[in-house]
């Protein structure tokens, strides 16, 4: 049996670390030529791929090593990671799991399990291995940070409380565990949260990231004390590194390409029916998400990025971006089998994610650009689109703050560019209305549940199959993990304070509501008729 002694790697992340990279390749290499089996060395190569950015060639020798190496932590655990960043979530989790039946002690093993199964939507099994790792070793700041959030996402407050500030007291400077607490509870006028955080925005001059993290806190906590003029500002404030340096999508054309789907010829070979959950983010898909979800039948898998993945793997388009004009021109070129195998992959892979229920829910809000293609590869799936008022949705994601590792949320940086992002969602839900049937594609205006929630709920679970569950009402009850921005709110019952909140800025909107006008938009759309 080959030997899968750890050493060799220990001494390689060291080397590595330390950018010594020639000297540990050369070794790796003479390894391998001694023995062609050296898990190790392969572990050491992957690696170094790794390090620059091939992550290709990094995926192949982590593989390589895992296979060699079954129980080497190292080899499972960073395999798993590699398919993480290649954004195989589900075989990434599945990773995770052979490797953690193995014995680790060792407590960046233990946080790397953690990230990974947050990242494949498994909270309550990441919290464990955050949990491993602080006990592991308590003086890693990010192991607190880490914990904090799981924490937060499973509806634990108070844990997620004192890990952040477990993470503060190690590091003062963390502005994501500093940004964080401001989102857990509403801030009182005066709050010295708020001083802390103005302080440590001005010392983080160079950081376009940390600048973006603790402006928005900062807007949130002057939200909360009424103050919204001033939030809007240091909205403003906070996204300007950011903006300087986006990079642009060009929707318009993604939109133009996806128009020229024909989408009345589905395949009916699979009877299969997912749910999708789409929209702006911030417009009420999570509260959708969780009324579904709540039903015994169905089980939400969060937000997943697997359709479009499959999509870009069929393609095989050269670009780094998933979605984009040359991936749409050529997916909607796809014949009926390329579909069904599309549809019949995605069933495959989402099964586990189930959670042993008859139905899952997937809560990718980007989804919407999918309809179409969804359609063709799942012909029973059923697609709930949500609607918001437009001055609502453009300000909840202009004030949100979405990931910064997909370029497709960079139109946020800008209040202007949010609105013509809105408008090519606008024109892309009436084109899905008009091509799709409307027993499987629906639209939900998100006041509508908020004002009328039993009558919409039974709309969303008769449009579903479902049959009616007062558990649906009672939404906030559920306590599945929630891992989007809503993971506070949605713990609560339905409330209307967010309703129309774009008037409450007085005429810091003015610029937003005309260009919409000018473009046909009806500012007024969804707002009841006393706050118009």
């Amino acid at each position: 049996m080959v030997s899968t002694d750890n050493t060799f790697i220990r001494q390689g992340l060291l080397a590595i670390q330390n950018k010594q990279y020639r000297e540990i390749y050369d070794q790796a290499i003479a390894r391998i030529h001694k023995n062609v089996k050296d898990a190790p060395a392969y572990f050491v190569l992957g690696k170094i791929s790794a390090d620059h950015n091939n992550h290709t060639k990094a995926l192949e020798l982590f593989e390589k090593a895992s296979v060699l190496a079954p129980e080497s932590e190292y080899c499972q655990a960073y395999y798993a990671q590699m398919l993480t960043l290649s954004g195989d979530q589900i075989k990434a989790k599945h990773q995770a799991d052979r490797c953690a039946e193995l014995t680790i002690n060792d407590h960046h093993i233990a946080d790397m399990l953690g990230v990974i199964y947050t990242r494949a939507g498994f909270h309550e099994l990441a919290v464990p291995w955050f949990k491993k790792a602080v006990a592991l070793n308590p003086n890693v700041a990010n192991y607190h940070y880490n914990l904090g959030a799981s924490l937060q996402f499973i509806g634990d407050f108070e844990g997620a409380d004192a890990a952040y500030k477990a993470c503060l007291a190690l590091d003062k400077d963390n502005y994501r565990a500093l940004s964080s607490l401001a989102q857990l509870t509403k801030q009182p006028t005066g709050s010295p949260l708020v001083a802390q955080l103005e302080a440590r925005f001005s010392r983080a001059a160079n950081d376009a990231d940390a600048q973006l993290h603790l402006g928005h806190a900062i807007a949130k906590c002057l939200e909360d004390t009424g103050d919204y003029p001033n939030s809007l500002n240091w909205l403003h404030k906070a996204k300007a590194g950011k903006q300087r340096g986006a990079s642009a999508v060009d929707f318009a054309s993604i939109i133009t390409g996806l128009k020229a789907l024909t989408t009345d010829q589905a395949n009916e070979g699979i009877e299969d029916s997912p749910i999708f959950v789409v929209g702006l983010p911030r417009t009420g898909t999570t509260l959708v998400d969780r009324i579904i979800g709540s039903h015994s039948q169905v089980h939400s898998a969060g937000e997943l990025s697997l359709f479009g993945n499959l999509i870009k793997q069929a393609v095989k388009t050269p670009s780094n971006l998933t979605l984009d004009y040359e991936t749409v021109e050529a997916a909607v070129m796809f014949n009926g089998e390329t579909f069904e195998h599309l549809g019949r992959e995605y069933i495959a892979l989402t099964g586990e994610l189930s959670r042993g229920a008859a139905r899952v829910i997937d809560k990718m809000p980007l989804n919407f650009f999918y309809c179409g293609l969804i359609h063709q590869a799942l012909p029973n799936a059923k697609i709930i689109a949500l609607r918001r008022n437009p001055m609502d949705s453009c300000l909840s994601n202009y004030r949100q703050l979405l990931t910064t590792q997909q370029a497709y949320y960079a139109y946020t940086y800008d209040l202007l560019e949010t609105a013509k992002f809105y408008c090519l969602f606008d024109e892309l839900m009436a084109h899905w209305t008009k091509t799709l049937p409307e027993d499987r594609f629906m639209q939900v205006q998100y006041e509508d549940i908020v004002f009328n929630q039993l009558g919409q709920t039974q709309r969303l679970l008769e449009f579903c199959g479902l049959d009616w569950e007062e558990a649906c009402l009672n939404f906030h009850e559920n306590d599945a993990p929630v891992s989007t921005a809503s993971s506070v709110q949605v713990r609560q019952p339905l409330y209307s304070g967010s309703i129309g909140r774009w008037q409450r800025y007085g005429d810091k909107l003015n610029e937003l509501e005309h260009y919409l006008k000018g473009q046909g938009i009806d500012t007024n759309q969804g707002l009841p008729a006393n706050t118009q």
